[in-house]
């Protein structure tokens, strides 16, 4: 007898109490497989495919596309052991018969029992989450064979949905929209080779064989072939609409013609996290000039000497991670209840990376115990993650100091918000061209707006000075940075 369980939207981790769904991955009346995901979601911090730890037949499922969900509340209910046996001729007593409303609704209470004798579970655990007792080996749930619906595994490997043949093992994508971008361009992921570290497959690589034809998959190829496969997925005539687009589900048009666009996602958690810092931080900012020409020398001999290639943004982040090292004020938070500053021993260091998503902040931990090597090797790797929405809730949280190099969109300065409960964000500006006095003459120079914004509740403008100072030198003569090495 098939016992149905309920399957909640689990704790994602980092203090997220909401997801909104995306796109739901299965249909009421599937069969899916132990640790098969079922929905994807967009949480404050990044886009997420839910496993479901259960294997059996889909009974229902609650919440359309778009719509936000608390943790905790029901995902699915799926039916365990309904499953048909091998030559039942009536596909339809694999499952009970799905209730046209039950999409919104369930059909019955589901079970409430949480451990005894869930066979078709993973004892997986989530963040926060997990089902119960675990098994000694994991049991995954077949289609029944005459007729029944296929389990959409194919869908979620970048194959076209209902794809005949298994998938004959993991493919290297963690990227949910790397993975949508094939599904929806009919590509089999299965036939691409990845560019990234171990192979993984990157949303550039699913974009060049977009563009050079790569043949589709099932029956999705056939409306991919007659599409235009000139450029980026935006330029394609089946691709989706960029991200940050109003939609008919993320936008409403007023009467007078204005749109409305919901604060969700991370556009939403940065208008949350940006208003908490003007609200609670008293910041100053200070700032100052500096000539860079001897920085970017030293970058290009130490690029001319082969190796791995350092990025500026690399030797920006040794140079504040020096500073802070002689500033510890600077890399600490405050405790409003107990009202103690809190000097924090390890430096994790966010930079602001623009997304088709909206602005997003990787953090690259132990920034403190790095070369300019190894950072700009975790800059890359996050920046690429960031553009295909791939990075996890980790990598978006628990930075304590911020780089923002503003200087890429071409403007020399600003003054940066703090990215609470942070106590300081350096902002870079555009390097240019400018004259300045350089040994005593006039000379044309390379020359950098450095910005700092601090809270002024944990230390005064002559730390900050002192801070901004330090990491000023250090760019005017690298070789102040040796002293602290």
């Amino acid at each position: 007898m098939a016992q149905v369980l309920e399957f909640k939207l689990p704790d994602l981790g980092e203090g997220l109490t909401e997801a909104e769904i995306v796109r739901w991955l299965v249909s009421v009346g599937d069969v899916v497989a132990v640790d098969q995901p079922v929905v994807e979601v967009e949480t404050a911090k990044a886009m997420v495919e839910v496993p479901c730890p259960y294997g059996g037949v889909v009974t229902a499922r609650y919440g359309e596309e778009g719509t936000e969900l608390p943790v905790g509340a029901p995902l699915l209910t799926v039916a365990v052991g309904a499953s048909a046996p091998a030559g039942e001729s009536t596909p339809a007593a694999a499952a009970p018969a799905p209730d046209p409303v039950a999409d919104s609704a369930p059909t019955r209470p589901p079970a409430q029992d949480p451990a005894p004798s869930r066979e078709g579970a993973s004892g997986n655990v989530l963040v926060g989450y997990g089902t119960g007792a675990p098994v000694a080996r994991r049991r995954r749930v077949r289609p029944p064979v005459n007729g029944a619906r296929t389990a959409p595994s194919a869908v979620r490997d970048g194959g076209a949905a209902g794809a005949p043949g298994p998938v004959p093992g993991p493919v290297a994508v963690v990227s949910p929209l790397v993975r949508r971008l094939a599904r929806e361009h009919g590509l089999d992921l299965r036939t691409l080779t990845g560019s990234g570290r171990d192979g993984l497959i990157l949303r550039c690589d699913v974009e060049r064989a977009i563009r050079e034809g790569v043949p589709a998959s099932g029956a999705q190829g056939a409306t991919a072939a007659t599409a235009s496969t000139v450029g980026t997925a935006s330029t394609v005539a089946t691709a989706p609409t960029p991200a940050g687009t109003p939609t008919a589900a993320t936008a409403s048009t007023t009467r007078s013609g204005a749109t409305r666009v919901p604060l969700r996602g991370v556009r939403g958690a940065v208008a949350e996290k940006l208003t908490r810092s003007r609200h609670e931080i008293p910041d100053a900012t200070c700032w100052v000039d500096a000539d860079a020409t001897e920085l970017l020398a030293a970058r290009a001999a130490m690029n001319a000497a082969g190796g791995p290639k350092i990025s500026l943004i690399a030797l920006f982040a040794r140079i504040c991670t020096a500073a802070l090292a002689r500033h510890p004020e600077l890399n600490s938070t405050v405790d409003t209840a107990a009202r103690e500053i809190v000097l924090l021993p390890e430096v994790h260091l966010g930079f602001a990376a623009q997304t088709d998503r909206g602005l997003v902040v990787p953090v690259v931990r132990d920034a403190h115990t790095c070369s300019a090597e190894s950072l700009s090797a975790e800059f890359a790797r996050l920046t690429e993650a960031g553009r295909s929405g791939a990075l996890t809730p980790r990598e978006l949280t628990g930075g304590t100091f911020t780089l923002n190099n503003y200087g890429v969109f071409g403007v020399d300065g600003s003054t940066p918000i703090i990215n609470h409960p942070e106590a300081a964000m350096l902002g870079i500006g555009r390097i240019a061209a400018k004259p300045w006095v350089h040994q005593g003459e006039l000379a044309v120079r390379q020359v950098v707006q450095l910005s700092l914004t601090f809270d002024h509740r944990v230390c005064d403008g002559g730390t900050a000075g002192g801070f901004l100072r330090y990491v000023a030198d250090c760019v005017e003569q690298p070789a102040v940075l040796l002293r602290a090495l």
